[in-house]
């Protein structure tokens, strides 16, 4: 097969699925993957696609624009809030940053459940402050303006002397190995307190975010408790998390 062939492939399978991974291609394509990477390297040169560890994704994954990140996906990012929401229990303390899948999840919190929440994210506190029973606590700082949430010294500070039950990332990336990654490094040190302020870690993940990697590190892969996820629980994505004892729904 030619190489011009090899990468037409390559996009319509980035068309279809918004990421590809080197070893499936290596498999499909019956290549290696040393020339599957060369194929990648070539379409991110020419600025076709992104590549990511172990693959590539479309470059317009993930949107850049708050308002965009909001449509993208979204049937999913419902249905992932629509699972993750039964874990919260009457009582409870819960800290949730920002995020368009966390937003979701704010939408669908009942209306009769008496929690205490704690975020950064403006979406999210303007949600919940119709919220009839719960408590909203706002988490001051820099205003990240397009991510939608405060951030520096007063954020992180705020979450000092906070013991949650739950603490729910909002993900830009996950690895088996590299555990959760974030690519703002004002936004990784407030995800980090809110991790160190957590009893238990949740993250709700959409597929395109398995198997990346940013440049900065917010939690160990071992540190975290639950992965809620738009896949079948005996996909082979998920097996790494399975082993490690990671809950998955």
């Amino acid at each position: 097969m030619l190489k011009e062939e090899r990468q037409f492939i390559i996009l319509e399978e980035l068309r279809i699925h918004n990421k590809v991974l080197t070893s499936e291609l290596s498999q499909t394509l019956e290549v290696s993957e040393d020339t599957i990477r060369r194929d990648l390297r070539d379409l991110a040169d020419g600025g076709k696609i992104r590549k990511v560890h172990g693959g590539a994704v479309v470059n317009a994954f993930p949107p850049y624009d708050f308002r965009d990140r909001e449509i993208f996906a979204l049937e999913r990012k419902v249905l992932l809030a629509k699972k993750a929401v039964g874990l919260f229990k009457p009582g409870q303390v819960i800290l949730m940053d920002g995020g368009t899948t966390n937003l979701e999840l704010a939408k669908r919190i009942p209306s009769d459940l008496q929690v205490t929440i704690f975020t950064n994210s403006l979406p999210v506190a303007v949600i919940l402050s119709e919220h009839p029973s719960a408590e909203v606590i706002f988490i001051g700082g820099r205003l990240l303006k397009n991510e939608k949430v405060t951030a520096g010294i007063e954020a992180t500070e705020s979450l000092e002397g906070i013991r949650a039950d739950w603490g729910v990332i909002g993900a830009r990336s996950i690895h088996q190995k590299e555990g959760i990654t974030e690519n703002n490094w004002d936004e990784s040190r407030v995800k980090k307190a809110l991790v160190k302020a957590s009893q238990k870690v949740m993250a709700l993940i959409i597929e395109e975010k398995l198997e990346s990697i940013h440049p900065y590190k917010v939690l160990e892969i071992k540190k975290l408790h639950t992965m809620v996820v738009d896949l079948p629980h005996d996909h082979k994505f998920l097996n790494p998390y399975l082993r490690l004892g990671i809950q998955i729904l």
